[in-house]
């Protein structure tokens, strides 16, 4: 009997050390560089791969999209409205919009599976790519191919700011630490090339939005303001704030703008309807093409490629992409 529970427990204990075996195979073949634990990336291209395992695969009947996050939601809701319904009709599914106060806010709601398709901006893209399980396709551009903008740092247009050099000892706003040109993008250049260190020798001060660091300096509630001009053409062209009260000192090489793409755990055959429906949205006379004007279509992007210069201003600047 002794001998029996023995071989028992041997057995056992062999399944149990099999399985381990088996758990550290599987870890071992899941590279995922700055990824997450949660997800895994075979194919190199730096993003999450689809689940292999169809048990882990979300096919939803509506479908969540965000756009991020912006001084009026309820405007945006009506610029993206023609694009939901061919969205809808693309991928025979509801649709909803899901107006998000935050970057932060944004990325938790793709991490934690209640948010299927998103716009995410320049800055916070890697975040949620590590993060979230965020695959970007695709961006605004142009016939061409051509997409971007530029970060400014625009002072009140009667200021006694010349160059950045003059901001030593002023009052600069950001938008948020995730931002690229809100913050991380100028907080290295005036580091790097003008020997301007924050808090040392100058006050930064977080704004929460591009649109709120613009219309700041319009009204003289900061010195200056880091923000991307993209925003602050649109809202020239809106009438909200007035042009000729804004002055630019410094302006970038051009970054990628807002990215689009989706959940890496969508059910395959419902991503390839998404980014169809991307590609072929109809933009002349749509709201979309009123508001953004310059652009005229989606173009695609890949994140390892055109996300490289992100990712090298986080690395000079010590961001790491750790996810709570």
């Amino acid at each position: 009997m002794a001998r029996q529970i023995n071989t028992i427990a041997s057995v056992f204990a062999a399944l149990i050390i099999s399985a381990g075996l088996i758990d550290l195979s599987q870890a071992q073949d899941c590279p995922r560089g700055d990824l997450d634990n949660a997800y895994c990336d075979r194919d190199g291209d730096l993003v999450a791969d689809t689940p292999t395992d169809p048990r882990q695969l979300v096919n939803p009947s509506t479908l969540v999209f965000a756009y991020t996050p912006v001084e009026d939601p309820a405007l945006y809701t009506k610029v993206w409205d023609g694009f939901l319904k061919h969205l809808e009709k693309t991928t025979g599914k509801k649709v909803v919009f899901f107006p998000v106060q935050s970057n932060a806010a944004e990325i938790e709601t793709m991490r934690s599976g209640r948010l299927h398709i998103a716009g995410v901006s320049t800055g916070p893209t890697p975040i949620a790519v590590n993060c979230a399980g965020y695959v970007p396709f695709a961006i605004m551009g142009t016939k061409d191919g051509s997409f971007g903008y530029e970060m400014e740092i625009i002072v009140p247009a009667d200021s006694q700011i010349k160059t950045p050099a003059d901001l030593k000892g002023k009052k600069l706003a950001f938008t948020s630490p995730s931002s690229n040109s809100g913050f991380k993008a100028p907080s290295v250049l005036l580091e790097s090339e003008f020997k301007l260190v924050a808090k040392r020798d100058y006050e930064p001060v977080f704004s929460g939005k591009h649109d709120n660091s613009v219309l700041g300096v319009a009204n003289k509630d900061y010195d200056a303001a880091a923000i991307a001009n993209e925003v602050m053409v649109r809202m020239f062209e809106r009438k909200v704030v007035d042009k000729a009260k804004i002055r630019t000192i410094y302006k970038s090489e051009t970054f990628p703008t807002t990215s689009y793409g989706m959940a890496h755990n969508l059910d395959p055959a419902l991503q390839t309807k998404i980014k169809e429906a991307f590609f072929t949205f109809p933009w002349e006379g749509s709201a979309l093409k009123a508001e953004f004007k310059t652009e005229d279509r989606f173009v695609p992007i890949t994140y390892k490629k055109d996300w490289s210069i992100i990712r090298k201003i986080d690395a000079a600047s010590g961001v790491k992409y750790a996810c709570k």
